[in-house]
């Protein structure tokens, strides 16, 4: 069976259990401050856990892609050297929010192991939760009930909070979990050691597939355990590991999920995967998994960065060059060239890699070509550091190998652990600390848990149409951070649009008749509305009046439908390979992110701000309706990559033939109300991604007057009503006057240069006569100095030793240079003497070639004395 079949089952098997299949959530997460990754199939269906969204069914299922790497969930240390740890993993799902629960859960998942994929019984064993006494947590007795119907009961194991509990971090959901194991070993192995007594033991072949968690429970900040209004089902199955099993593999990576990688990996380097422990298969393994994790991250919006999330995807993508650098001696991008398989291969599940294969496959390329531009020089200044060190490489050469070369330190800790050393770890760190200074204004927000004050109902966010509306405050929470203390508060009904889709949030007051509360910001936590306040009301419980700042909504609202038109313009100009890849829209500007891999000119500049701006005189209807997102994927809508859309999408049109896209944000009623946009800015953000910023309406037209000011200025200056012509005739006279006065450098140089060779000094050495120049000359520039040293070398002897220094503009310049066998017969070398004897005296510093150095320095009073030196050492 293809891991393809094995998948499709699954998902076929629980929609006859009348379960809904829903998509895999985009496997970067926005909107929860807790996740930069999805870690888990459960991450998008949260806030059904928590009651503050309603599932559009009450049982789910699908497969989602996962990324777990860094926080409570780091496997990147044993990826590729295991057979079962993966960065980039599915997990199979199926939920119940507050429908069945224990009894049909274990069931199910017995049916589909044992009669849809025909596992054997007497090889899965079974983990139930003994309780734990410290929480006042039960033992699962419900579960172990269930159970007994269908297992013996020595392949049931009894489990403690730490592998039979589940929590997805230090608050949130949790509840008791049930784990299905299978022992892969062979019949002999298993006549000697039973199966129960290898579970959760960490055995390679005695492995976890399955696990139902029963999610009752809600884990607040003071670490007590709430009642969950409902109770839920959240199970999750390692596809990759499911594949083996039926496969009857020994490792992941024998699966039809990799094996294709492996062979392209093999076509392209000339190696061959043996599946082996050495470093080589150990690198085909790296390589296969991380590859995984990169392209479908960067398919979902996350493009590589310093920072965040794009320094995790950086970390995987460097991991893995190292790894075909050093074991499968490829020295040129590899990465890259597998995209097209992995696209391939994912097309039916997830499509989007194979919509955006080369964009990902532009990101990538570049990112392996800066890489491997410092790669190189980082391994050998390694090799010189472990060198110096005995067990222990210290924190400084860490950081120097992550500031400079950009090995991130998980890189610098395997080479290490390769050669028998260790890190140290906290001098790494201080050193870190010492760099980021700036970050502890980044400090760590300190969340409470939220205050429940009222569950009334009301109409939830009624934005799109209203600016102000009667609200109760539901629940509240206090925060810090940076030293300031705020509040976070829940309304029952709001007008206040939540920071999303790139739109900032709005600010606005709640108005309590005798007190008047600001909101500073509007965010979304997952699918709750946020708003910030400096102060809590001194009356809570109050109705109050909420009211949103309308010229910065409708400030914010020209620059949103505006960066439509712009997105459409550039489809129109550049081509449809255009898609957004990021954006910024408040009240002062607009900001839009694109994939493109060129610079625009400035006739493209032109053509694409002419467009927008006649889209806006057109006085365009801007037609914003809701509908089933097939229906809206038939009308041409523009959804974009990376964000997560429900079975009814917003669908917002500016002309049907021009601009229809999928967006959740406010917009003006008609194209005209816009006024005017202008272009004021045009970069590159990252491989393949460009930058344009703009301006609308008042902003828009305060610019253009400023320039027009600007420009009628320089006119004024130049004394010309044709400012253009004065400019072009300016430069030219530049132009003119740098040709001459390069002439009479050049004379001035030839000048020097002959009086110098009069000065030419003789001195012994070993035997043989020697030529010295010493002097301080008048030149603009230390360049002037190392050419008249170069221009000297003709009129000089094999044996010589040319000292220049000039007093420029108040500095020192110094330049030293010696004859090749002044350096190769006598020993002598230019930075050792510049550092010995020039830098002290001019107070300065300086390096170079062994023949040619320089220095420069604040003090030019000691010039002479330094030629003095020189010539008494000689």
């Amino acid at each position: 069976m293809t891991s393809a079949e094995i998948r499709q089952q699954f998902l076929d098997f629980f929609a006859s259990k009348k379960h809904q299949i829903v998509p895999s959530a985009p496997i970067v997460v926005k909107n929860d401050p807790t996740l930069l990754f999805t870690n888990a199939g459960m991450n998008q269906f949260k806030d059904y856990f928590l009651g503050n969204s309603i599932p559009s069914s009450t049982r789910i299922a699908d497969t989602q892609k996962c990324l777990r790497v860094s926080g409570k969930h780091n496997d990147l240390e044993e990826v590729g050297v295991d057979t079962y740890h993966h960065t980039m993993f599915e997990m199979l799902g199926n939920w119940s929010f507050g429908d069945y629960f224990k009894a049909e859960a274990i069931a199910w998942s017995w049916e589909l192991l044992t009669e849809v994929y025909k596992l054997p019984k007497d090889r899965l064993y079974v983990s139930v939760f003994e309780g734990d006494p410290s929480e006042g947590l039960p033992p699962s007795t419900i579960a172990l009930e269930e159970w007994k119907k269908l297992v013996a009961e020595d392949h049931i194991v009894y489990g403690n909070k730490k592998d039979n509990f589940w929590e997805m971090g230090d608050t949130g959901p949790c509840g008791p979990c049930s784990e299905i194991h299978v022992d892969c070993r062979s019949d002999e192995e298993r006549a000697i050691i039973p199966g129960h007594q290898l579970v959760n033991k960490d055995h390679p072949q005695v492995i976890e597939i399955w696990n139902n968690v029963f999610i009752q429970y809600n884990r607040l900040k003071d670490g007590s355990l709430v009642e969950l209004p409902a109770r839920h089902v959240d199970t999750g199955m390692g596809f990759e590991r499911l594949v083996r099993v039926i496969q009857g593999k020994q490792s992941n990576y024998d699966t039809d999920v990799f094996t294709g990688t492996f062979t392209a990996i093999e076509q392209i380097t000339g190696k061959k995967y043996d599946q082996s422990d050495s470093k080589e298969a150990i690198a085909f393994r790296v390589i296969a998994d991380h590859i995984r994790a990169i392209g479908f991250t960067i398919a979902d919006g996350q493009l590589p960065a310093n920072t965040g999330a794009g320094y995790v995807i950086r970390r995987i993508l460097r991991r893995a060059v190292r790894y075909y650098y050093s074991y499968l001696d490829y020295k040129q991008p590899l990465l890259f060239q597998l995209m097209p398989v992995l696209a391939k291969q994912f097309e039916l599940v997830f499509p989007e890699l194979h919509q955006q294969l080369d964009f990902v496959k532009k990101v990538v390329k570049e990112e392996e070509d800066a890489f491997l531009k410092t790669l190189e020089k980082g391994l050998k200044r390694m090799d010189d550091i472990m060198k110096q060190s005995s067990d222990q490489i210290d924190g400084k050469a860490a950081f120097e190998l992550f500031d400079t070369f950009g090995f991130p330190i998980d890189l610098t800790r395997l080479i290490a652990a390769e050669n028998n050393r260790t890190i140290d770890e906290v001098g790494f760190d201080l050193e870190m600390q010492q760099q980021k200074n700036r970050s502890r204004a980044a400090a760590t927000l300190d969340t409470e848990d939220w205050v429940v004050l009222s569950d009334e109902k009301g109409e939830g966010f009624i934005g799109y149409t209203q600016l102000s509306a009667t609200s109760k405050i539901t629940k509240y929470r206090k925060i810090s951070a940076k030293g300031k203390t705020q509040y976070q508060l829940a309304l029952n009904t709001t007008p206040f649009y939540a920071e999303s889709g790139g739109q900032i949030g709005d600010s606005g007051s709640l108005d309590f008749g005798t007190e008047q509360i600001e909101v500073t910001d509007t965010k979304k936590e997952n699918d709750l509305w946020v708003h910030f306040v400096n102060q809590l009301p001194k009356q809570p419980n109050q109705a109050f009046t909420s009211m949103v700042d309308a010229n910065k909504r409708l400030l914010t609202c020209y620059n949103h439908t505006a960066t439509h038109l712009l997105h459409a313009a550039l489809r129109q100009v550049l081509g449809t390979h255009v898609a957004q890849k990021g954006s910024l829209v408040n009240q002062q500007s607009l900001r839009f992110d694109f994939s493109h891999f060129a610079r625009l000119t400035d006739d493209e500049i032109r053509e694409v701000e002419a467009i927008v701006n006649q889209k806006i005189r057109d006085n365009i209807p801007v037609v914003i309706t809701e509908m089933p997102k097939d229906e809206a994927m038939k009308l041409g809508a523009m959804a974009l990559f990376g964000e997560k859309y429900g079975q009814t999408v917003r669908v917002v049109v500016a002309d049907p033939n021009y601009s229809v896209e999928l967006c959740g944000g406010t917009h003006v009623m008609h194209t005209g109300m816009i006024g005017i946009m202008t272009i004021t800015a045009e970069s590159a953000v990252a491989a393949g991604v460009r930058r344009i910023e703009a301006l609308t309406g008042p902003a828009a037209f305060n610019y253009l007057t400023q320039q027009a000011n600007e420009l009628k200025a320089v006119a004024g200056l130049l004394k010309s009503q044709d400012a253009m012509k004065a400019v072009e005739k300016l430069l030219q006279d530049k132009q003119d006057t740098e040709k001459k006065l390069e002439s009479l450098e050049t004379k001035q140089l030839q000048s020097i240069k002959e009086a110098l060779l009069q000065t030419i000094k003789s001195f012994e050495i070993a035997g043989k006569q020697g030529q010295f120049i010493g002097a301080v000359v008048d030149v603009n520039s230390a360049d002037h100095l190392k050419k008249l040293c170069f221009d000297l070398k003709a009129g000089l002897g094999q044996d010589y030793l040319v000292l220049l220094c000039a007093n420029i503009a108040g500095k020192a310049a110094v330049c030293l240079m010696l004859s090749d066998s002044m350096v190769s017969e006598k020993g002598f070398e230019a930075p050792k003497m510049i550092k010995e004897y020039a830098t002290p005296l001019i107070k300065g510093g300086g390096g170079g070639q062994k023949t040619l150095a320089t220095a420069g320095g604040q003090d030019a009073s000691n010039l002479d004395a330094l030629i003095q030196q020189i010539s008494g050492l000689l």
